[in-house]
This record gives C-alpha cells, structure tokens and sequence, in this order.
C-alpha cells in the first residue's frame, strides 16, 4: 500500500483499507478543505473507511484545513502517484481549476464533494446545492413569519471566503433583497473554543439589532446553545436555522434552539463520490451528479440524531 506524504504541517493524512483487501484492490485519494477537528468530517470520513472495508479498496485520506496550496498539492501527490481516482472537495471558488485539469490530462477521474465548483473540470459532483441551501434557510425564516421586510440577520461562518459561505450567501441574497432584509457574515474560525467566544462577544454587542441567525458551517450552528446560554438568551428567543450535520445541532433543534438544520448525508456522500470515482475508473463515465440533503425541524431531528449517534 502506498502511503500518502504528509504535505505541510496544516494536513493530516490516513489511509483506509479493509482488513483483508483484496489482491487487486486499487488506491484512491479523498481529499478534504476541512479540519480534522471539525466533528461533521468525522462523518464524512466514516463514509470513506466504510466504502474502503465494503470494497477492498485503499482510500488514502487527507485534511488541509482550509490550506489551499496543500490541497493543491495533494491533488498532485495522487495524480503522481497514479491514483485510481480522486474524491475532492472545494477548498474556495476556482482554487482546483487547473489540478482539475491534470487529473484530466493524466486520466484520472476527479469526483468533487461537498462543495461544488462548475468552474472547474470535475468529472461529477456528490454533495447538497449550496445556493438551494441558503435559498432555503432564507425561505423558511420568511416563510414562517421569523424575519420581515427591513430586518437584520447575522451570519457567522468559520472560514469567510470559503466556497461553502460564498455559495449559501448568494441562495441567501435570492430571497432577502428584495425584501430589504440586511445580513452580515462575521469570521469564527476553525477553533470551537474560539467560536464561542467570537460569537458570544458579538450577540452581546449587537443583541438588541439580531432578528434571526443562519449558521453557515456546521461548528457555528452547533455552537449556538453554548453561545445563548453564555449570553443569556432563551431557546427560540432568536430564530436559528443552518447547518445541522452533528450531534450538537441535532440536540439544538430537538430542545429549541434551532429552529430547522440541514442534513447533508455526510457519510453518504463520500461513499457515492467513492463510488462514482470507481465507475469511472472502470471504464463507466458518470455525466450526472448526486444531489444530497434535507431540511429538518423537531419533528424529525431524532431520526438524524440517531444516525449521527450510531443507534
């Protein structure tokens, strides 16, 4: 089995393969804009080492952490390395643009995940509509008589600039500005500590204009009843809706914190863009992509809890 070199500091690197792999099992790169430390891509993960012990393939794993030239570089270890395919979100908007078109030029198939970019010569995308997904939170909260023409809605994203916020803003600014609805997007970084501190910091400055919060990554939406509860605001005192693809919002939703998350099918996922990078690797060209996800309120959340707790 080859092992996949550590790039830089910032990424960290694992190989998955099923106990008794079989002889002709082939080895595939999973790729990751996320931090190691960012529980939802635990799921993701799992996806990837499930699909690896089901198939006897070897999936050599990395995280980047939002380090664009890692990525980058990482994309390039596995096409020297003749890579049976690559599974690979999008770190920002244009960023995989020419590694794109390396694999393409070496043969290999590149399956992006997670975060689309059209921009850039992938062979499928696997992953949820992230300008769906913020038309959506943006819907709901108007839909429900949460926010009205002329409110204010603050937007708290770990990575500004990222392809996942950029994307989810533009859905957002479909339904908001023709109602003159404002917004704004505030950095909280990777660190969960530090996200409650910047979040907390900023609703105690700004608590008496906030009429509604979409979370815009999974570790500011699951950070939510720790930042009210610091702050001194009350489940369902300010509307909440975002990402809901852990435990932390599953249990904010089901206890009022959160009025509606998004499920994104994590380990789903990467185990399709596995896939899919193995049929193509076969021979079986994909020309369709796999569009994932669900919008859940109360009624529905323990179905996801459950899921996420392994019942």
């Amino acid at each position: 089995m080859r092992s996949f070199r550590k790039i830089a500091a910032a990424t960290t690197a694992l190989a998955l393969t099923a106990p008794m792999a079989q002889a002709d099992g082939k080895t595939f790169y999973w790729v990751s804009h996320g931090s190691p430390a960012d529980p939802v891509w635990t799921y993701f993960l799992d996806g990837a080492r499930q699909w690896a012990e089901d198939t006897g393939n070897t999936v050599n794993t990395s995280f980047h952490s939002g380090d664009v030239p890692s990525h980058q570089e990482a994309i390039r270890a596995a096409i020297a390395s003749g890579a049976a395919g690559i599974v690979t979100s999008s770190p920002d908007p244009g960023s995989l643009v020419e590694v794109a078109g390396e694999a393409n030029a070496a043969g290999i198939p590149i399956i992006n995940m997670n975060t689309p970019d059209p921009t850039a010569p992938f062979d499928a995308y696997v992953g949820g509509d992230l300008v769906q997904y913020g038309r959506d939170w943006a819907r709901y909260l108007v839909d429900e008589g949460l926010v009205k023409e002329g409110d204010f809605v603050w937007m708290p994203v770990e990575v500004p600039g990222a392809t996942y916020g950029v994307q989810e803003e533009k859905g957002i600014e479909m339904i908001f500005e023709p109602l003159n609805i404002t917004w704004e997007v505030t950095d909280a970084t990777l660190d969960q500590a530090e996200i409650i501190t910047r979040m907390s910091d900023y609703l105690t400055a700004n608590r008496d204009k906030v009429d509604a919060i979409i979370g815009l990554g999974d570790l500011v939406t699951g950070s939510i009843k720790r930042v009210f509860d610091q702050v001194g605001v009350k489940p369902g005192e300010i509307p909440v809706v975002g990402w809901g693809n852990s435990l932390d919002t599953t249990q904010e939703v089901l206890t009022g914190y959160v009025n509606a998350a998004q499920w994104q099918d994590p380990q789903a996922t990467s185990y399709i863009a596995l896939s899919i990078a193995a049929m193509a690797a076969s021979g079986i060209p994909p020309g369709f992509d796999v569009i994932t996800g669900a919008l859940y309120e109360k009624d529905t959340a323990q179905i996801y809890d459950d899921v996420l707790s392994g019942k």
